[in-house]
């Protein structure tokens, strides 16, 4: 089970393949909060931690198949 506390703000988010979707502002609820610097259209852009797969090298790797928010950095 994923324990949402580790983490971090200023954590890189990535997906299944190790590609850059964006940076943690923070953690709200049960969603990742992505930097608005880091995205496309300058907006805050919400992960859910279901599609979290794991925390390594001070980053977050999505699961395969995750919903990836337009205007995030892998859109880019």
């Amino acid at each position: 089970m994923l324990e949402k506390f580790r983490i971090k703000e200023h954590m890189e988010v990535t997906d299944a393949d190790g590609e850059h979707v964006g940076t943690v502002d923070k953690v709200e609820d049960e969603k990742i909060k992505l930097t608005k610097t880091d995205s496309s259209d300058e907006q805050h852009h919400y992960l859910d931690l279901d599609d979290v797969d794991r925390l390594e090298d001070n980053r977050v790797y999505l699961k395969k198949g995750a919903n990836i928010p337009g205007g995030s950095g892998a859109n880019t």
